[in-house]
Formats: C-alpha cells, structure tokens, sequence
C-alpha cells in the first residue's frame, strides 16, 4: 500500500516503503505537457524541462552536474503530452541531498540569457533529429492528424515555434502553469517520516491556485503521408480507444498483446515468421485523461507493402469478428502478471506507477488488484473490446517514406 500526502496549498506527496532495498526514487511529477500550450506556445513545457538543468540562483549547469555525479545518482527527467516529470534515483543516504537539488531547479531556474540560446539550439537539433527517425515522425503524424488541436501536436514544438521563444515567455508560461494542484511528488524505495516532512516544508510555500480543464480533444479519422528518401515504408494504423482511466482499459491491452504485443503475438507471426515482409510489427497504445489511441505500426518494403497492409487488415478483421482463442488469452494475462510483479522489483517503476497515477487518475492500484483486474478480463471482454475499437469507418493512417496516395491506402484498406 502507498500513502498520501495532500498539503495545504493543493500539492501531493505519495509515497511507498519499499523493504530490503538500499535505494529511493523520488519524481516531481507536474501536470503539464504540450497541449496546455496555445499554438504559438508549442514546445515550451519540453523547452523549461531542458532550461531548470542550465542553472540556479545559485548554482551553474556544471556544478548542478558534478553534484549529483558526486553522489553517485542518476537524474533526469521527461516531458509528454500531459505531464512533466523531473526525477532521479540515489541511495537513502543522500536522499537529502537530492531533493535540496531538485527543490532548487524547481524554485530557482535562472533562464539565463546565454544558456536560453545555447539550448534553443539544442532543442533545435533534437526536433530535427526525430524528424530524421521515420519510426518516431510516422506515429508523430499520426497524433497530429487524429487529434486535431493542443493534444496532437508534437512535444518538443517546432522550429518556428521554438524560434520564436523568449526566456521571459518560457519563465511566465511557468509560472503560470507550475502550481501547486497540478504537482504530484512521488517518493519510493527506502526513507525515513523525515524526508517526507522535508519535501512537505519545501512545497508548502506553493501558493494555492486553481487549475484550469483542459481543453476536450476529440479523435477524428485521418490519413496522411509524408514522401521521404528512405529504404522502408513505415506505416501506422490509428483507431480511437478509451482514455487512460477507462474500465475497458484492462481487456484493450490484453487485446493489444495478443493482436501484436510479442513474439507470439498474431501480426508478428502472421506476417514476419509466416511470410517474412517486415522486420518490425507492434501494436501500441496512446492514452490520454480524455482520449485514446489504439495503434498498429510496420516498417515494409515498398515491393511487400501492399501485400502487408493487406495482411493486417485481415487479421485485424478476424480478432474483431471471432474473437481470441483461451490459450492467447491465459499467455496474455501472464505477461500482465509478470510485467507487474517483476516491476515491483524497482523503485523508479514503483515511482512512475505512483506518480503517473495520482495525478493522471487520481488514485493508484496496487499489484495484487491490478492482477486482479487482468485476471477479471474473459474472452468475451477483448472481443468487445476490439469490436469498439476497430471500427473501419474510424481508421486512419500515417505513411513515412516512398509511399501511395492516401486514396490509394484508403482503397487499399477499405
């Protein structure tokens, strides 16, 4: 079991004992990412994530690194569509330490000038590489044309964008957006009552405020293509899902797993081991407070694409039709199970599991319930639960490389 913390001003501690362990992973979890961004604004969570590593008050870049390396720890952090997170993981005895380091970036970013620039241009390169990665633009593509508005746009921004920033804009929007309801601490592995009471000093000095909703996203079918001089065709299919807190989210990954999860799974062995057109096949999930992604990638040939593409819209056709077999389904709960238990071997996982949960659904299972809610789904479930999902009328489409129109995926889907 976890405990909870809520202070005063609206910020949440949780925390989790975790026995026989030597270490502590602790995240400063803040509920902003990119679609909180207006347009002109695009990139400027991602962008202060890289700028409270470039020096406080007090400290330069340089030595907020040779300290935490002194102490042996790992920091780092990572920003998405709907949260931040600044984390990091050191043994308990420098658990003190850490958290005054984080405390600092988070209170005390400096956004100076001559680092600002530094990083523009780091920021730059970045957004230019993952344009460089057909594998990361196709399902980037995808997002962006499914969801239409502040959820589908790219995390990290554009380069117009991102030209555009100023340090004072960046330091406004967070101080705008970086409050007190919208922070989630999130602490595991070994510590004392006393580094709890440390962060709740700390945070309490937050003002409270109150955050504004979100702005509703809504799915809506798209195919899209982007011509690039690469070997492979790479290709995502999108289909709309449940969002991150539905019910039905238990049975829409135990389908997820059986349609393209493993080895095993059925696109794997239908179209890489029986007939060898692809090296890379999986099928993912995106999913969001409101929304929710179901999708399904493949790198082919441009000579097998059709043949490919032709091969997984059966395949998906026949789990939505008949369903999946007693076996599929008992090897996809035990992977469930495994993924759970072996995670509970390692504080930073137990760290994401408590922070992404309190602040993306506002509670936590623990394993033995989330295994219990896996162990609830029967075959009947993931049938459901893919003839919601794949509806034909609601597909849409990504092409990265030498590839058709999109009205000929679309013929070639239909």
């Amino acid at each position: 079991m976890y405990d909870k913390l809520v202070l005063p001003n609206g910020v949440r501690i949780v925390t989790q004992h975790m026995p026989g362990v030597r270490s502590a992973s602790v995240g400063l979890w803040v509920g902003v990412g990119s679609r909180h961004e207006a347009r002109a604004e695009n990139g400027s969570a991602h962008f202060i994530e890289h700028m409270l590593f470039k020096g406080t008050a007090t400290r330069t870049a340089g030595e907020l690194a040779l300290e935490m390396d002194a102490i042996g720890g790992q920091i780092n952090a990572c920003t998405t569509r709907e949260n931040t997170c600044f984390y990091a993981r050191v043994l308990d005895e420098h658990l003190d330490k850490v958290t005054e380091l984080l405390a600092d970036m988070f209170f005390n970013a400096r956004f100076d000038a001559q680092e600002f620039e530094t990083e523009r241009g780091v920021v730059s390169e970045e957004i230019s590489m993952y344009d460089d990665e057909p594998e990361d633009l196709v399902s980037e593509r995808l997002l962006l044309s499914s969801f239409p508005g502040a959820l589908g746009r790219p995390v990290a921004g554009t380069l117009a964008s991102v030209r555009g920033f100023t340090a004072e804009g960046l330091r406004d929007f967070k101080k705008r957006h970086y409050i007190a309801p919208r922070i989630v601490i999130s602490l595991c592995g070994s510590f004392t009552d006393a580094d709890v009471r440390r962060l709740a000093d700390v945070f309490s000095v937050l003002p409270a405020a109150k955050a504004g909703a979100l702005r509703k996203s809504v799915y809506r079918p798209a195919f899209t293509v982007r011509r690039k001089a690469v070997e492979q065709n790479h290709i995502c299919l999108g289909f709309s899902a449940p969002p991150a807190g539905s019910d039905g989210r238990f049975a829409l990954q135990i389908f997820s797993t059986i349609a393209g999860g493993g080895m095993s799974s059925r696109l794997f062995q239908r179209v890489r081991e029986e007939r060898g057109l692809c090296y890379s096949i999986y099928s993912f999930q995106a999913s969001f407070t409101d929304a929710g992604l179901f999708g399904i990638y493949a790198g082919l040939g441009r000579e097998t694409e059709r043949q490919g593409l032709q091969l997984i819209r059966d395949e998906l056709l026949r789990l939505r039709e008949d369903g999946v077999t007693q076996r599929e389904l008992d090897c996809a709960r035990e992977q469930a199970r495994a993924s759970i238990l072996m995670s509970q071997e390692s504080t930073a996982a137990h760290m994401n599991k408590l922070g992404w949960g309190e602040l993306t659904l506002g509670s936590v299972l623990s394993a033995e319930e989330l295994i219990g809610r896996y162990e609830a789904v029967t075959r009947e479930d993931v049938r459901r639960a893919a003839q919601q999902v794949l509806q034909p009328e609601r597909l849409s489409l990504s092409a990265v490389g030498r590839v058709l129109t999109a009205d000929e995926y679309r013929a070639l889907l239909a």
